[in-house]
């Protein structure tokens, strides 16, 4: 969120962003707010984004999280931003494909190379890294539950079918030269297009 904020603040685009989360991490939220107190909001108490209260408006996103989300509750989530009428976008980088599963192997490889330069350096880092790598595995594992649970566009389609007067759209785009792709669903209540 902070690259993100700062991009559209460097573009001359000014926004307010209000971070939420149902487990919120205070910590990086007070941070991020310290950073800029006039663009950056948080929630301290837990928000369910199936059960977003009326009171926080605007567009809500999700950044390579929906994927942890159950179809029933991915349907949930979209249905709460019809019933409020607020604009909704999903992002998701895991994508269950053979090109960016292979290079998921090298997971464990990638995160012993990275972690001596990690700061601030800690010892217990490199014992759950190299003694006992329980972190490679770990950011393996995880990495490979989250492309085997990620949607496709027409998933994303699926579960937005029906959903109120919404212009829904859902597509995949190429990251760069990398194999991977941007997976997106985007719904706005029909009429408020272009504001």
């Amino acid at each position: 969120m902070l690259a993100l904020y700062e991009d559209l603040l460097a573009e001359g685009i000014a926004v307010q962003f209000t971070l939420t989360d149902k487990y919120p991490n205070l910590t990086a939220f007070r941070r991020l707010a310290e950073l800029h107190p006039s663009g950056i909001a948080y929630v301290a108490d837990s928000v369910d984004a199936a059960k977003v209260p009326r009171e926080l408006m605007g567009l809500r996103t999700m950044f390579n999280s929906f994927h942890h989300f159950g179809p029933a509750a991915g349907r949930d989530v979209l249905k709460c931003a019809v019933e409020a009428q607020q604009p909704i976008g999903i992002f998701e980088m895991p994508e269950r494909s053979l090109a960016t599963l292979i290079p998921l192997l090298f997971t464990p490889l990638f995160v012993a190379v990275a972690t001596p330069f990690i700061r601030p350096f800690q010892w217990r880092r490199l014992l759950w890294t190299y003694l006992l790598p329980l972190v490679p595995l770990t950011c393996w594992w995880d990495g490979l539950v989250s492309q085997f649970r990620a949607y496709t566009v027409s998933e994303l389609n699926g579960l937005a079918r029906g959903l109120g007067a919404y212009e829904w759209e859902a597509d995949r785009i190429p990251i760069g030269a990398t194999p991977g792709h941007l997976t997106y669903l985007l719904g706005i209540p029909k009429g408020r297009t272009g504001q």
